[in-house]
């Protein structure tokens, strides 16, 4: 074992001893040999204190590179970070935008679904309610309508105005009833059957009529014994099947408002007289209407409607003689409108059928009313007269064509033998027969009734 202090000791010693001893003296040579090696040794240090300096210079210069690297690198990633977090931001501002926007979308859509099931609420409400309002009015229509045709229909067929009718048709029953004494009792077959159609022929009830009634009495009754009841029985029902369809009460207070009326016919028929008596009747029911004097050609025309509107308390409307009867019909639905009134009743001038100069000035009063109503006029009233027989036939198809009738009035029944020709006219055309005349007072215009016409005609016990 070494003690390791003993031998440090030893050591001490050994280098006190060394630096007692005298330096011995050295040559020239070996003093500046020991100067060069000392310069030597003095550079050799000088160098390496050199190249420590410049290590030393070098290894600051990294570092403080490095460090500035290091810090620029810091930098960086600090804005880095910055740019991240500010894009987060962002997009964290969009997200809130957008999630912002589809609420907005929602809660707007929301709204419009919410407005539009409210607005189909209102519509349906709203229908309903049309729907509702529809079949109420329906209803008080048809109910009116039912009264109306009971107390039109009671009128018609009221046993005073029967016997008037039976009175004013006495000439036309007259003639067709002598005609049929002569068959009282005579035994049906074709010789019977041929002379009982030339007498309904003669009577004017055309030649239609006249082969149906043959042709249905021969059916149950030939070969057999007949008496003249039985014939005007059978001839009165006949009749009345060929009437029945072209019964037709015209009730004015349905439809449009103003309601325009033409009423057309030839001259003489009694236009101005029958368009007073209905004018009349619909005062008293309550009607607010307009008379117009479409007649511009003929005085006598506007002064007679005149006093007819004074009597029932209806306003006429009217221009001196030869204006044109187009503008008054033109100024008259105007009035109509602006006052709001029911009806429009327009007298015409009177034309006849063969004239086509006086036939196209109707059709340009029809064109006209059209500018202010597309459906105008409502309903184009032709007024016949009884008197003219069988002409009566050539009449309507005139009229009919030019002027779109869609009703007729047939008057003078009162005065003529030639009563009949009605029956031929509906067995000819299909238009509704609103009323008959038979007489000059206003309660001898009545709704028509095929029933009661038919049996006045032939004269028939009802």
């Amino acid at each position: 074992m070494i003690l390791w202090f003993g031998k440090k000791k030893k050591q001490d010693e050994a280098r006190a001893a060394g630096a007692a001893m005298v330096a011995p003296e050295l040559s020239a040579d070996e003093i500046a040999a020991r100067e060069a090696e000392t310069a030597t040794k003095q550079a050799e240090k000088a160098e390496i204190e050199r190249v420590v300096a410049e290590a030393n210079k070098a290894w600051e210069e990294r570092q403080v590179r490095e460090a500035a690297e290091a810090d620029a690198e810091a930098r960086r990633l600090d804005d880095e970070a910055r740019r991240a977090e500010t894009a987060r931001a962002e997009a964290l501002s969009r997200a809130d935008e957008a999630e912002a926007r589809r609420l907005e979308a929602e809660a707007e859509a929301a709204r419009l679904a919410r407005e539009e099931r409210e607005a189909a609420r209102a519509k349906a409400a709203g229908e309903l309610k049309l729907l509702e309002d529809r079949r109420e009015a329906a209803r008080l229509r048809e109910e009116r309508e039912v009264a109306a045709r009971a107390a039109l229909e009671a009128e018609a067929n009221d046993p005073g105005f029967v016997a008037r009718l039976g009175s004013g048709l006495a000439r036309s029953s007259s003639r067709l009833g002598t005609g049929l004494s002569a068959f009282n009792k005579r035994r049906l077959d074709d010789e019977t059957l041929e002379d009982l159609e030339d007498l309904l022929i003669t009577s004017d009830l055309g030649a239609a009529v006249a082969q149906r009634v043959t042709r249905n009495l021969s059916k149950e009754r030939f070969d057999r014994e007949i008496t003249e009841n039985e014939i005007k029985l059978a001839l009165a029902a006949e009749i009345e099947s060929v009437l029945a369809p072209r019964e037709q009460i015209v009730d004015f207070s349905d439809g449009p408002r103003p309601r325009v009326v033409l009423f057309v016919g030839v001259n003489g028929s009694g236009k101005t007289t029958t368009i007073g008596k209905i004018a009349s009747k619909l005062k008293d029911q309550g009607a607010k209407a307009l008379l117009v004097a479409g007649d511009t050609f003929r005085a006598a025309a506007i002064e007679q409607l005149t006093v007819w509107g004074d009597r029932a308390g209806i306003p006429v409307m009217s221009k001196p003689t030869g204006a044109d009867a187009a503008g008054l019909v033109y100024e008259a639905i105007e009035r109509a409108k602006r006052e709001d009134l029911d009806l429009v009743l327009v007298d015409t001038a009177g034309r006849l059928q063969n004239r086509a100069e006086l036939m196209a000035e109707l059709e340009k009063v029809v064109r006209v009313a059209r500018k202010l109503d597309p459906d105008a006029p409502h309903d184009v009233i032709l007024v016949l007269d009884a008197t003219v027989g069988q002409n009566a036939l050539s009449q309507v198809e005139a009229f009919r064509h030019t002027a779109g009738v869609t009703g007729l009035v047939m008057t003078k029944l009162d005065g003529t033998a030639k009563g009949g020709v009605l029956v031929a006219i509906a067995e000819a055309h299909d238009l509704p027969i609103h009323f008959i005349g038979v007489g000059e007072g206003a309660d001898d215009l009545r709704p028509f009734s095929a029933h009661a016409f038919s049996q006045a005609l032939v004269g028939a016990i009802d």
